[in-house]
């Protein structure tokens, strides 16, 4: 039965009650009306109420355990579906809603997939720019200004180093910026080196991390080391930026239950009521894109604490 017969049933059946009830011997109504007809009659109309309203919240609760799980759903955090139940009508709406659900989930993979392929192409093509073109050009500009200074008297000499320092300070932060957009170490040395090397940028940078990585970590796909790198320079870059933390545990580990777990947790003043950016988002797609889990919370002594945990191929989580 459909769920508008079974309401038009139900609603039927109580004012078909209610009429038999008013046409019996038992119960009459005079002119003028009495205190005790007056009585019956209000009693009899608050038990239709309160039947119509427990009749109403059977029937409409499939709707609203489907509207609670509508205002639940989220594509950075995929796998919640409706129950379903009910009348057919209602079966057949929520496994609609659970089919587009699971559709949106399946594009939004495929595109995070698009767009994160799309900014590793861009970012490689901005470090091989900067790499080449900008870093030739200041290298020349370093050995001009080294020239200068030796063919230079005494009294600019000092005035031409100075120069030659910053020179050499600006193509040096260059070189990190093309590291930090193109992690060549990672596909040369892996993923443990690249991560001590990212620690060694932001300690070089005056920010203390301290990085704990296990030896013998199992192999992975070249997207889950990339998503663990990127993750990993956002979550140290948040830290640094927003946190107003001075130190960061930086911990790569593989777990007794078969998993490779990123730990970042810092000193700062935590995550509490503070709005996801785009930075969190970004890492919310890239655990999405590989099957992984990503929760970001406040320490009990008040920081952040960014976990990771990429499941291993070939081993049971």
């Amino acid at each position: 039965m459909s769920l508008f017969w079974r309401i038009f049933v139900m609603n039927a059946s109580l004012l078909v009650v209610a009429a038999l009830v008013l046409l019996s011997p038992w119960v009459t109504v005079s002119s003028p009306v009495r205190l005790t007809e007056a009585v019956v009659v209000a009693v009899g109309v608050l038990v239709m109420l309160l039947a119509n309203v427990l009749v109403l919240r059977y029937a409409l609760a499939p709707l609203n355990r489907l509207s609670r799980t509508m205002a639940q759903a989220d594509l950075l955090a995929p796998g919640l579906r409706a129950e379903s139940g009910g009348p057919s009508e209602m079966v057949q709406l929520v496994a609609t809603f659970n089919a587009m659900l699971e559709r949106l989930e399946n594009e939004r993979v495929t595109s995070s997939a698009r767009v994160a392929a799309a900014q590793e192409a861009e970012r490689q093509h901005l470090a091989r720019e900067l790499h080449d073109e900008v870093g030739q050009a200041l290298t020349a500009v370093l050995l001009q200004l080294k020239w200068l200074a030796d063919q230079a008297p005494p009294e600019l000499q000092g005035d031409l180093r100075g120069a030659q320092e910053t020179t050499r300070e600006s193509l040096d932060e260059l070189r990190r910026i093309a590291r930090r957009l193109r992690p060549g170490v990672l596909e040369d040395l892996g993923l443990a080196s690249a991560l001590r090397a990212l620690a060694s940028d932001f300690n070089a940078a005056g920010f203390t991390v301290v990085d704990h990585i296990d030896h013998g970590l199992p192999a992975l796909t070249q997207e889950s080391e990339l998503a663990i790198y990127r993750v990993a320079q956002e979550a140290l870059a948040n830290a640094a930026r927003h946190a107003n933390a001075d130190r960061v545990d930086l911990e790569l580990r593989h777990t007794r239950s078969g998993a490779v777990d990123l730990v970042i947790q810092d000193n700062g003043r935590g995550c509490r009521n503070a709005p996801e950016g785009a930075g969190i988002r970004g890492m919310r797609e890239r655990a999405l894109l590989i099957g992984a889990r990503l929760s970001i919370e406040t320490t009990p002594q008040g920081g952040t604490s960014v976990r990771l945990r990429v499941s291993v191929p070939g081993e049971n989580e």
